[in-house]
């Protein structure tokens, strides 16, 4: 399992509904109804239509990694863990996440490469969505 820290989150009336969903390892998605973008990260308005019709669903929390680093000096709570990967993985549903890979041969890392989630408990409530290799 991944050294990282597991920061909880301080989630806003927006997000509210994407991490109350991940206790119970869900991935929820907000998509605009009214020109069908598939939204990151969640917020009330459509980036691309500006559009308030946002609906949730839930996502199959897979993706290939669009890009990746490894960071070999971390900060603060990160110090120790080091090194470690942050990634952008786009899911199978679209958008481009900013997260970590773990559990992984940080040297065998593939842009690419098909990831699923790993789900990191941050022990309040909410989970962090974190990815590891098929």
């Amino acid at each position: 399992m991944s050294s990282l820290p597991v920061l909880a989150p301080s989630p806003s009336p927006e997000t509210k509904a994407f991490w109350d969903a991940t206790a119970d390892d869900r991935l929820l998605l907000p998509k605009c109804s009214a020109c069908g973008t598939v939204i990151w990260y969640p917020r009330a308005i459509c980036p691309d239509c500006h559009s308030l019709e946002i609906e949730w669903f839930e996502a199959a929390g897979t993706g290939t990694i669009y890009s990746w680093t490894v960071s070999h000096r971390g900060e603060g709570p990160y110090r120790e863990a080091s090194p470690y990967c942050i990634a952008y993985v786009e899911l199978d549903e679209g958008p481009r996440v900013l997260t970590n890979i773990v559990d992984a041969d940080l040297t065998s890392l593939a842009i690419g490469q098909r990831v699923t989630l790993a789900w990191a408990d941050t022990g309040e409530g909410t989970k962090l969505p974190r990815f590891r290799p098929v």
